[in-house]
């Protein structure tokens, strides 16, 4: 039975990071292939529950504890303590290059980093690659499938959801060590602390996803736009490109999407602005 702890397995919160990144492209024509929309959008609604009677809290509790340089050395070491999924994907991959980039990356973190809560490898020119097995079923032709919402774990696909079996499972340390080890449940608190930070990095970015037209079809594209670029390590063809944003297509029309979503925000003015904590009196704005 999967374990409370290691069922949060990141709900891909990554996801509302990587709309930072997608905010500033083309408008998205809104995809109809959705077979699966009715189930998806009531898994959507109950993650959304549970991330904000959770997940958001104990973020924003973190936030507060801890400052911005114990923030990026606690995720920097989650990052490297992860990268042997990485190494074995690119094996998987058939790509030695980049394994061997991979595994070099890990080790000079691992020791000039001081156990990876530095980062001089990439410093010295080993930039981080994001690689997991959702993309290794892509790049051997595995079609992407439905799009799909996983409970707990947020947007996925019908091939991007044997990652987590795969990659969560099988090949991640922390995965492994809470296993193997039995602490009375101890032996998850790390699992649950990296949950904690990608939650809390995403906390920024809340309000892109908020003042969107449609929240759950603006995510829905937004990881598919985000797995597209992570096939291509940032580099996808064109033609793959305006298909996906339907400028391939001559019913395709810009002007009507901006007109939806300014409707949208009229009808909506206080959904369209970030959620702000206010600070305590004496504390100042971060």
């Amino acid at each position: 039975m999967m374990h409370p702890v290691r069922s949060l397995q990141p709900a891909r919160w990554l996801l509302v990071l990587a709309i930072l990144l997608l905010a500033g492209c083309a408008i998205a024509k809104p995809r109809m292939d959705d077979p699966l929309e009715k189930y998806n959008r009531e898994v959507y609604k109950f993650n959304n529950v549970v991330d904000q009677a959770v997940l958001r809290p104990a973020a924003v509790g973190y936030r507060k504890v801890t400052n911005p340089p114990v923030r990026r050395s606690i995720s920097d070491f989650f990052t490297n303590i992860r990268m042997p999924i990485n190494v074995v994907n690119d094996l998987l991959q058939a790509q030695p290059t980049h394994a061997l980039q991979d595994t070099g990356r890990f080790l000079v973190n691992l020791t000039l980093g001081i156990g990876g809560f530095f980062d001089p490898a990439s410093q010295l020119g080993l930039p981080l690659q994001d690689n997991d097995f959702g993309i290794t079923l892509a790049r051997w032709g595995v079609p992407e499938g439905d799009f799909l919402m996983v409970p707990l774990l947020g947007p996925s696909t019908m091939r991007d959801v044997w990652r987590l079996p795969v990659d969560n499972y099988f090949l991640d340390p922390l995965a492994i060590y809470s296993s193997t080890h039995h602490y009375h449940g101890l032996q998850y608190v790390p699992q649950a602390i990296y949950v904690v930070t990608l939650r809390a990095r995403a906390l920024d970015a809340e309000g892109f996803l908020e003042s969107a037209y449609d929240p759950y079809v603006f995510l829905r594209d937004a990881y598919r736009q985000q797995r597209l670029y992570q096939i291509y390590r940032g580099n996808p063809p064109a033609a793959i490109i305006e298909q996906m944003q339907g400028l391939d297509q001559d019913n395709f029309d810009p002007d009507q999407l901006l007109e939806q979503q300014h409707a949208w925000e009229k009808a909506h003015p206080k959904q369209g602005q970030p959620k702000q904590n206010p600070p305590k009196q004496g504390q100042p704005i971060q």
